[in-house]
């Protein structure tokens, strides 16, 4: 149960924002979404009218290990949202984990202060009504899917390319979850391939698809490679220029990258992959990773489309909003 805020919490102060006059005579209150992102350093709050319009969007500081501030705030951040649009609306919420469907609680999460608690009904208790939690990933997903890149594609596989690497999935509009709520985790299955020199992960096995692609993964291997430490940013910004080291780690980058996608297509046959995180703005990916495919692929031909995020780093929240598709 909700305990309240903590000595070293933080409610969300009111600030100027973007939300117009103009949009606030055109909406109609009864359909507004709100979505909530948690994130290890930024809680990005996100207010959508019927059409899927941003009516308003703030990201403020996560309270750093506080669990109950960070609850405290979201509340806080929901309250300011609703006296700018003076609407009441629909609540969901993108954490990095998952709600446990055995426990009741949050596991799975690299934000640690929520593993083991039980968020949803703290924040439904802070709200005062239902909310709807999903996956980062399943949101990210979702929102591509429902009116972004991957918008009239039936089966979409997001993929989440930065600290982390995660995944989820949706099919015709809906995001599948799973018994396990683990549906899309691919990032912990091991790279297809690699059988010596697999690096450590935290999960405490070795050689996670997350140790070789995320942007860590990479410039890790680039290092073992070269004996140069460099940021992702940095690795391609050298291989654009002619940099043979670079282009060399990046080519390994590609390569692995198709093995991993192969393995989800193999399983899963989605119409679209839609790549996120910080690396989806890689723009040589998408050149260089479909003509891979066909040799990891099982099929005479790979029709899946390969395509970069519509709304980059705001996908998650907004598919946090479209969590509720309906309103009841």
């Amino acid at each position: 149960m909700f305990l309240g805020k903590s000595s070293k919490s933080k409610v969300y102060p009111p600030r100027n924002t973007s939300f117009t006059r103009t949009n606030a005579r055109k909406f109609n209150g009864s359909c507004m979404r709100i979505g909530i992102d948690i994130g290890g350093t930024k809680i990005e709050g996100i207010a959508l009218d019927a059409a899927g319009n941003i009516l308003f969007r703030e990201r403020i500081p996560t309270p750093a290990g506080d669990y109950h501030a960070t609850v405290a705030t979201i509340a806080s951040l929901v309250a300011h949202i609703e006296s700018i649009t003076k609407n009441t609306g629909s609540v969901g919420v993108g954490i990095p984990g998952a709600m446990s469907p055995v426990t009741g609680v949050v596991k799975n999460a690299n934000s640690t202060c929520l593993i083991g608690m039980p968020l949803d009904r703290d924040l439904a208790q802070a709200l005062g009504r239902e909310i709807r939690i999903a996956n980062d990933a399943d949101c990210f997903a979702l929102s591509e899917a429902r009116d972004g890149a991957a918008a009239g594609y039936s089966s979409v596989f997001g993929v989440i390319l930065g600290t982390g690497v995660g995944g989820g999935i949706v099919i015709d509009g809906i995001p599948l979850a799973g018994p396990n709520a683990i549906a899309g985790e691919w990032g912990h299955n091991p790279m297809p391939g690699e059988v010596t020199g697999r690096p450590a992960c935290y999960c405490g096995r070795a050689g996670c698809i997350e140790t070789y692609l995320s942007g860590p993964g990479l410039s890790a291997d680039h290092l073992a490679a070269t004996g140069r430490s460099l940021p992702p940013p940095d690795i391609v910004a050298a291989a654009d220029s002619g940099d043979p080291d670079a282009e060399e780690t990046m080519t390994r980058y590609e390569d692995r990258l198709a093995r991993a996608l192969a393995t989800v297509i193999n399983i899963l046959d989605p119409a679209a992959v839609v790549l996120g995180g910080g690396l989806s703005g890689i723009q040589r990916l998408y050149r260089n990773v479909p003509p891979l495919l066909p040799e990891y692929v099982f099929s005479d031909t790979v029709q899946t489309a390969l395509l970069a995020p519509e709304y980059g780093d705001s996908s998650g929240v907004r598919g946090a909003a479209w969590l509720w598709p309906e309103h009841s």
